[in-house]
This record gives C-alpha cells, sequence and structure tokens, in this order.
C-alpha cells in the first residue's frame, strides 16, 4: 500500500467524478462569482464489531493527500503543472504520507440504488460484512466540502458480529482499491481520536464521538 513509485501530476481534462464550474452572481447588490466542483454525494457507515469489541475503519492511500503532503513540505511543486502531459513531482515522499484512516464510505453513483442499499455495498467491498438496509440507523446527513463541492454526506451506524463477515474486503480490485480492514479496540478509540498525529479523516472523529455518547452507554459491561 505504502510503496509509491514515479508520481506525477497532471491537468485533469476530464472526468467521471468531478466538473469544475464558476457559479457568478449577484449578492445585495454586488456581483460576485465562486469557484466549485460538481461532485457526487456520498454515504459513510460506522460499524461495531460486537464480538471483538471494536469498531471497524478502513485505511487506505489517497492521493491527494499525498499530492497535498508533498505541496505542503516542498511549496511549489504543482506549480508549474504541464497542460499536455504529467509532470513528475520534484520531490517524493513516502507513501506513509498519504494513507488515512477513515469509515468505510462510498459515492452515490449508482442508479436505483438507496442511500442504505449504497451504504450495505460498501460494508461489503470494503470490510466483508453483510449487511441488509434493515440493519442501518441513519446517524445524520450533513454538507461537506462546503467552499468546494458542497455535497451532501449520510452516515450510517450499524452493530456487526464476526459471523456476518463473509469476505475480506479490503474494495474492488477492478477499480484500483486497496484497502485494510482496521478493528480499533473501543478501549484505544478515544485516544485514537484525540491523537493529532494519526491521519484521520472528521468523519472518524465524529463517528467515534457519537458512538460513545449514543451507543456505549447502553453496552453490557465487560
Amino acid at each position: 500500500m505504502e510503496r509509491i513509485e514515479g508520481a506525477a501530476v497532471g491537468r485533469c481534462t476530464a472526468s467521471p467524478y468531478l466538473q469544475p464550474f464558476t457559479l457568478h452572481y449577484r449578492q445585495n447588490g454586488a456581483q460576485k462569482s465562486w469557484d466549485f466542483m460538481k461532485t457526487h454525494d456520498s454515504v459513510t457507515i460506522l460499524l461495531f464489531n460486537s464480538s471483538r469489541r471494536s469498531l471497524v475503519l478502513v485505511k487506505q492511500f489517497r492521493p491527494a493527500v499525498y499530492a497535498g503532503e508533498v505541496e505542503r513540505r516542498f511549496p511549489g511543486s504543482l506549480v508549474a503543472v504541464d497542460q499536455d502531459r504529467p509532470r513528475v513531482l520534484p520531490a517524493l515522499l513516502p507513501g506513509s504520507a498519504g494513507v488515512t484512516f477513515e469509515l468505510c464510505a462510498g459515492l452515490v453513483d449508482q442508479p436505483g440504488l438507496s442511500l442504505e442499499e449504497a451504504a450495505c455495498k460498501e460494508a461489503w467491498e470494503e470490510c466483508g460484512y453483510r449487511l441488509a438496509p434493515a440493519d442501518l440507523r441513519r446517524v445524520a446527513t450533513y454538507k461537506s466540502g462546503v467552499g468546494l463541492t458542497g455535497s451532501s454526506q449520510t452516515m450510517f451506524y450499524a452493530e456487526v458480529t464476526e459471523a456476518q463477515r463473509g469476505g475480506p474486503g479490503g474494495g474492488l480490485a477492478e477499480e484500483g482499491e486497496l484497502i485494510e480492514v482496521v478493528h480499533l479496540p473501543l478501549a484505544d478509540a478515544q485516544a485514537f481520536s484525540d491523537n493529532p498525529d494519526v491521519p484521520k479523516t472528521l468523519g472518524v472523529i465524529f463517528g467515534i464521538s457519537w458512538f460513545f455518547s449514543c451507543v456505549a452507554p447502553g453496552l453490557a459491561p465487560q
């Protein structure tokens, strides 16, 4: 996962996942404009494995995080990107610079699937757990990337057991996914969330906080 070689950056001219636009508008009489990206909405799911008393996270390499770290540590690395061909990054970092801990998640990009069905699909593909929509509890729906995308994400929660794990997870190889399933013991979860040196998404922090507030108080003591 962390062996990254030959990293090069080029301009994105077409993508099935995002489209850049500029919104021109008048606000309180003043003419303004704002650049934004059209993207898909998404779902995410917080899984609690009651057999192992652990929260189920995923760990994966994120190219955008990696490129951002290169630019942050070596300013100007992304400035002179060639219009026609990718440009090899002038400085390479270890792949770990782009690895993050996240909740299981995915885009809502398949027509006909409900949010619940999309979440169940991701739980199987990424983590190997079989779920039905009735197993899910909706936690929240919120806006993400409000300054850039304005897309919506819906978070679900589900309790699972080892008996429901029918596959290894890891994502879809045909889509280039390379995902590691991480079982985070409840005893370590709060310290994990609070540690600023662990690269994680806001969803992980919010999910752990919500779990300890809304689920943990009802668990049988061990």
